[in-house]
């Protein structure tokens, strides 16, 4: 029996996921691990601990599905994107600087007012923003010119645990042209790029790379002993984790749609070729000819995790789970234009880090519920705002996969797809990242030719939402609202804090 180990480290725990090679998912295993905030702006985490995560999640994960791992045909990783990994010239860890720091902001908005920003953008196909991995490089080379001169490898989050899986330094094209650190669209490093970002001359520090398929390394005997793996068990690239996720729920054929409703608000299409004037938050190759457009920020189901925790759970009847409470409530009311207006900007929107959230038109006869609606539906109008900036570039949506802890419930996902007023279907399995990574092993141990084999034969739809056409109509319309509010409170939220 050949299996299939899917790993999706974020920022805070690293899930190890085995899967059948038809997409069961038989075991999954997490391990959270400790942020340091060692100044402000600041976000980092130990190496050492990092691997010890993986490699519990990994030991827990076989454990707990009672295997032979000599069964595991090939290991895949998935990891947040961007921040900054870094081994010293001994490869030994040196540091690891998360997706959330912001210390490289003073050096964006430099790089916004003198037009590097623009260079950058022409050959990289999307815009410097704080946590990059080649701004955070050109930050510390200005900053800290002692510590710049050790590093030794740049990579990013699953590049690390792949190096510690097989002592190989490698990456794949989906984290590096995510991190953009390649020029596009030929997919690869390039001098002008580099210097760009004032890293003349330093590209022997990052990693060679691969298609997310290849096989790069092996499981070495320390890490099967680390991990309880079987050594010689094949590592491929991997992914950047929201092109796993967008994988792990079937999105492989051009013009589909991938909508990750978690942490951040992910929007992402596929396209054959890249959009060159005004492009995305993040453009990332995809299966090597083809691209990922994406639009992001830190809007989404965040946003459910706040309420629940300040408003909710306190209060939660001990026979009801907070999120079923919620679920419930939420699935009592129906759009009308009475309703309060969600601004889902409690962690900032994606063009301006100083938005602040808020509930608007408040009324006395207003419920709980009506609040926890307005929240879903405020949430899906940021996503429909990154859509619809897709569409104004000139991508066609026609339907969307809905993934990531917004997709478990399905009054949400309905909302969705009336906001959107598109199908909006979710699949099966929840561990969508980790799926993704699974898959790309699957290729790469030969089990599939290709992506579109590997969704086919893995991926299995759940339920769809068609959008309800008076529900749709009713929300376009508050979405107008939602939209006139967020410009006219922008020359405001700056105030807060000042």
């Amino acid at each position: 029996m050949a299996y299939l180990l899917g790993l999706d480290a974020g920022n805070t725990m690293v899930k190890a996921v085995l899967f059948s090679i038809d997409g069961v998912e038989l075991a999954v295993a997490e391990k959270g691990g400790s942020t340091r905030h060692p100044r402000p702006g600041h976000v980092e985490r130990d190496l050492d601990e990092l691997w010890a995560c993986a490699a519990a999640a990994i030991r827990g994960c076989i454990a707990r599905a009672g295997i032979d791992p000599a069964e595991i045909a090939a290991i895949g990783c998935a990891g947040h994107g961007n921040g900054l990994y870094a081994l010293d010239r001994d490869r030994q860890p040196l540091m690891g600087i998360q997706s959330i720091d912001v210390r490289a902001g003073g050096l964006v908005e430099r790089w916004n007012r003198d037009g590097t920003t623009d260079r950058i953008c022409r050959l990289a196909l999307q815009r410097p923003w704080a946590a990059q991995l080649p701004t955070l490089l050109s930050h510390i080379r200005e900053t800290d010119p002692e510590t710049f001169a050790r590093i030794g490898t740049a990579f990013t989050c699953k590049d690390y645990i792949a190096f510690r899986l097989t002592g190989e330094v490698a990456s794949d094209e989906t984290d590096m042209s995510g991190a953009a650190c390649l020029k596009l669209p030929e997919g690869r490093y390039d001098d002008e790029l580099l210097a760009a970002y004032g890293l003349e001359g330093c590209g022997g520090i990052l990693p060679p790379v691969h298609r997310s398929s290849a096989v790069t390394g092996r499981v070495t005997a320390r890490a099967a002993a680390d991990a309880g793996l079987a050594a010689g068990t094949p590592v491929v690239g991997g992914l950047f984790d929201v092109i796993a996720s967008a994988l792990g729920s079937g999105v492989v054929r051009t013009g589909a749609a991938s909508l990750v409703a978690g942490t951040w608000s992910i929007n992402q299409v596929i396209v054959d070729e890249p959009i060159r004037d005004n492009p995305p938050f993040i453009t990332s190759v995809y299966e090597g000819t083809r691209f990922m457009e994406v639009e992001a920020s830190a809007t989404s189901a965040a946003n459910l995790e706040w309420f629940m925790r300040e408003w909710v759970a306190p209060e939660a009847d001990a026979a009801e789970r907070p999120y079923d409470m919620v679920n419930r409530l939420a699935g009592t009311v129906k759009p009308s234009a009475d309703l309060p207006i969600f601004h889902p900007f409690l962690f900032g929107a994606g063009d301006d880090a100083a938005a602040r959230a808020g509930f608007f038109g408040l009324a006395g006869w207003h419920q709980r519920a009506d609040l926890m609606f307005s929240l879903f539906e405020g949430v899906a109008f940021g996503h429909r705002a990154h859509v619809d900036n897709l569409r104004h570039r000139g991508i066609t949506v026609e339907d969307a996969v809905l993934s990531g802890g917004g997709a478990r419930s399905r009054v949400w996902s309905q909302i969705f797809a009336d906001v959107l007023n598109l199908p909006v279907t979710v699949t099966r399995c929840q561990e969508t990242g980790a799926l993704g990574a699974a898959m790309v092993a699957g290729v790469g141990a030969g089990i599939f030719p290709d992506f579109a084999a590997a969704a086919a034969r893995m991926v299995v739809v759940d339920r769809a939402h068609e959008p309800d056409a008076a529900a749709a109509e009713i929300h376009d319309r508050r979405y107008g609202v939602y939209t006139t509010l967020v410009e006219a409170l922008r020359p405001h939220w700056k105030r807060w804090g000042s």
